[in-house]
């Protein structure tokens, strides 16, 4: 079980900064991410991504955090509100949002990751940490990073990757690696084809800060006018070919929400009869910024079954295995099964869903038939079928492929 750990915290040498890389576009989620960085999709009715990397910062004795923004920045700088949900609103430290700029050399647009830690190097200098914790912002999980600095501070490698096992055939979405002993990573391959093993990392990485700023320049500089990209590409092989990578296995529940296949199931692993994964975990709960609803109201007419209700949801209909956002309606006689609803979407009367996600005040018309029970998963939103706060024509029959009509 996590836990709280300030006696790690308390044995860390020098000072510790938490990157968070949130420019991301989250190409792959379609509709669901035209107008906001992926950062800030929600989650689980309540929450948006974002939220789990600040939490388990917090948790883990974290206090000096950094998100770096690029696409879309509105709708996350918004939810990140200063950094007070987490506590980080500090007088000196705590939290900082950083925007690409315009003027000296390393100026300019992120070309990817590493791109992203070069162009801020001087920032980082004046900060002056030991350690540089770098985030991603697309997973859900739990992990107490302050497990991560004792590890790695106890050897003499230059950065520490946190890994998880998924299967072989899934692994080629991420970098993959091969382990050797004392958890020495002997090999590496990003984004591979052929993965050779399903050992991948979770994008948790701890680097000796003076080494990856060092050797990012070196790279930089080597690149010519292409720049850097991304870890996989350059920075990851180079470490990992001197010996200087080691892994630390994250053995508990993570998974990356990048795909729309993926984003569901994880919904679904939330409302499942024994959830491997829990958000109001007392001794880990996941913060967020808070919600200014009534409470949900559930009719006479409603059935819910295994389904997580937001405040501010109004439930007349049949609802199973679901996700409803804040301000969702289902009318009397409409049925939604195993599908995710976003904030003030609305499901008229009679209507049908099965395996959809709906984004943001979307209008189900009264008989349409949405999503298949043993199709892909239908989004709906965005480009693909219909304009956030627009709807699906009464009597409408959308289903299997996603966005299809």
């Amino acid at each position: 079980m996590l836990g709280l750990s300030p006696s790690t915290v308390s044995r860390r040498r020098g000072r510790i900064l938490a990157l968070i890389l949130a420019g991301g576009e989250g190409g792959r989620l379609g509709p669901l991410t035209e107008e906001r960085a992926k950062p800030a999709l929600p989650f689980g009715g309540t929450y948006r991504l974002i939220d789990f990397p600040l939490s388990n910062c917090v948790h883990s004795g974290l206090n000096d955090v950094w998100v770096l923004q690029q696409y879309e920045p509105h709708e996350l700088t918004s939810q990140l509100a200063g950094g007070r949900p987490w506590d980080l609103d500090r007088t000196r430290g705590g939290f900082r949002i950083v925007h690409p700029y315009l003027g000296d050399s390393e100026s300019g647009w992120y070309g990817g990751n590493a791109d992203a830690l070069q162009r801020n190097r001087e920032l980082i200098c004046e900060f002056d940490p030991e350690l540089l914790l770098v985030l991603s912002a697309d997973h859900v999980y739990k992990a107490d990073y302050g497990q991560l600095i004792e590890e790695h501070l106890a050897s003499d490698e230059v950065v520490t990757m946190a890994t998880t096992e998924v299967p072989v055939e899934e692994a080629s979405r991420y970098g993959v690696l091969e382990v050797g002993e004392d958890q020495i990573v002997s090999g590496f391959e990003y984004k591979p084809d052929h993965p050779k093993t399903g050992t991948v990392t979770t994008e948790v990485f701890l680097y000796d800060t003076g080494v990856l700023l060092d050797t990012l320049a070196e790279l930089d500089a080597a690149s010519g006018e292409e720049g850097l990209q991304d870890f996989g590409d350059e920075l990851i092989p180079r470490f990992v070919s001197e010996g200087r990578a080691r892994a630390w296995e994250l053995d508990r529940y993570w998974r990356d929400v990048g795909t729309p296949e993926s984003y569901w199931q994880a919904h679904m692993d939330l409302v499942a009869t024994k959830p491997p994964f829990i958000l109001d975990d007392p001794g880990w709960p996941i913060l967020t910024a808070g919600l200014q609803r009534p409470p949900a109201r559930i009719e006479g007419s409603a059935r819910i079954d295994s389904s997580w209700v937001a405040p501010g949801a109004i439930v007349g209909g049949h609802v199973e295995r679901s996700v409803l956002g804040p301000g969702v309606t289902i009318a009397d006689g409409a049925v939604v099964r195993d599908s995710v609803l976003f904030h003030d979407a609305r499901v008229e009367l009679r209507a049908t869903l099965e395996r959809v996600i709906v984004a943001e005040a979307v209008q189900i018309g009264e008989d349409a038939v949405v999503g298949d029970a043993c199709g892909d998963v239908t989004l709906i939103g965005g480009k693909a079928v219909v304009r956030k706060g627009q709807s699906v024509a009464a009597g409408s029959e959308i289903a299997r492929k996603t966005g299809a009509t």
